[in-house]
């Protein structure tokens, strides 16, 4: 038995990397969005509104920023992980209920980007565009400007894996992780908020962990 629990130990993060590479990829050709409804190893689940999303490698993946700005951008991957890196350890709580505790992401503070372009004045919102097609958000410019908003490049103290948004996803930590839009592409300065993929669909567009979507849950921050 003791050395049945040594074996179970030992062989344990294994099988969570393989539990979680399973589900990302059924889930993102899983027409019937079942999959979706399963928690993997790390407690996570996986949401896609598209029917699949294409792979981005460092070769062919760019970040672009534009809209009301003075020097629209555009990034590469590597461009990205060369910029100063900030790292935050929080909750992760979606609007659905399930929350994964102490969950690291490390990234480039979305202000540093915004501050680059240069923001114009009359600006007042940031939106988000994304790869798979689909899937928009948006924030106000004084929530985008918070230290804890990341375009996160590693999430578990791993490069964002692809079933979970990457290689480049948003995180916005104090937000139900429905704000963290994966497989970011675009970021766009706008005078107003531009409802997102979800808002559209009745959720908050103000999403505080605990203080909106008719939810109580604990703070993340």
């Amino acid at each position: 038995m003791l050395g049945l629990g040594v074996a179970g130990v030992a062989s344990a993060r294994y099988v969570q990397s393989g539990l979680e590479s399973f589900l990302g990829a059924a889930a993102d050709k899983d027409p019937t969005g079942l999959t979706n409804l399963l928690p993997n190893g790390g407690g996570f689940r996986y949401y896609s509104v598209a029917s699949s999303v294409p792979d981005k490698s460092a070769a062919d993946y760019r970040l672009t920023v534009d809209g009301l700005v003075t020097k629209p951008a555009t990034y590469t991957l590597d461009a990205l992980r060369a910029l100063p890196r900030t790292r935050l350890v929080r909750d992760v709580q979606c609007v659905t209920g399930w929350r994964v505790p102490a969950t690291p992401f490390a990234g480039v503070r979305l202000s540093r980007l915004l501050d680059a372009a240069g923001v114009r004045p009359g600006a007042g919102a940031v939106r988000f565009t994304c790869f798979d097609g689909a899937y928009s958000e948006s924030l106000t410019l004084e929530q985008a400007r918070r230290d804890d908003v990341l375009i996160a490049l590693s999430m578990q103290d791993k490069p964002v894996s692809h079933a979970h948004g990457g290689p480049v996803r948003l995180y916005v930590a104090p937000m139900y992780f429905y704000k963290s839009a994966k497989w970011l592409s675009g970021i766009t300065v706008t005078h107003k908020v531009e409802r997102g993929f979800w808002e559209e669909r009745g959720y908050d567009t103000d999403a505080w962990v605990g203080r909106s979507n008719g939810r109580e849950d604990t703070p993340t921050t």
